[in-house]
This record gives structure tokens, C-alpha cells and sequence, in this order.
């Protein structure tokens, strides 16, 4: 339980920095509620991240493996940004504002998001 709340701290943070970083390419909460509702929805929309991460993420992984070592890694950036870009959709389906501007800026985002975690995770101490 505490590493799940940990992770998801973690992806919070980074999801929070890369909506920062992107500015219109990705929002998470209506920019006009209050600040406790965008709260909120980052730490709604962090925890369906660190979920599907933590349930699709390895089995995704695990299933393209031949295809992550022909790509040097390469292909592990694409599937953090599919699963980016399934957060966002299930998160739509309970009407949380959570937007990624389409596939490109979901790879970007994922790059970010990765960093970020890396960095959050080395300061709190995974």
C-alpha cells in the first residue's frame, strides 16, 4: 500500500509538472475552477494513471518485449504514451478535465512524465 501511494505521489507531481511544461498541449482540471477542484482532479487523474500503469503497464511490456529490444528501448516511450493517452480517456468517462493534444504530445508528455518520476522517486525515496 505505501508503495502505491508513493507511485502515485509520484506520477501526481509529474503529471502536474508536464501539464506545466506543455501549457495548452495538455491541461488537467477546468483552468477555471477554483485551485482545491484542479487539486483534485490531478490527484483523480494521477491515481487512474498509476492504476493503469501498474495493471497494463508490465503486461503491455511484457507482451511487446521482442519489439522493445529491436527498438533500443524506443518502443517503451510509445506505449508510456498510449497508456498516457488511455488514462485520459478514462478519466473523460467520469468527467475529470484531463487533455493530451493528440499522439505526438502524448509521447512528449510521457518523456516528461518518466523524468519526472525518475526525480520524484529519488527525492522521496521509492
Amino acid at each position: 500500500m505505501a508503495r502505491f501511494i508513493s507511485t502515485w505521489f509520484a506520477s501526481s507531481l509529474a503529471l502536474a509538472f508536464a501539464a506545466l511544461l506543455l501549457g495548452d498541449h495538455m491541461n488537467i482540471g477546468d483552468p477555471g475552477e477554483t485551485t482545491a477542484n484542479r487539486v483534485l482532479a490531478l490527484a483523480i487523474v494521477g491515481m487512474v494513471f498509476t492504476i493503469v500503469n501498474m495493471l497494463l503497464g508490465p503486461i503491455v511490456k511484457l507482451l511487446s518485449l521482442p519489439f522493445i529490444i529491436l527498438t533500443l528501448g524506443l518502443l517503451l516511450v510509445v506505449i508510456n504514451a498510449l497508456l498516457l493517452m488511455l488514462t485520459e480517456w478514462i478519466t473523460g468517462q467520469f468527467a475529470i478535465e484531463f487533455f493530451v493534444d493528440g499522439f505526438w504530445w502524448a509521447v512528449l508528455a510521457s518523456i516528461v512524465i518518466s523524468i519526472a518520476q525518475t526525480v520524484v522517486n529519488a527525492i522521496i525515496g521509492e
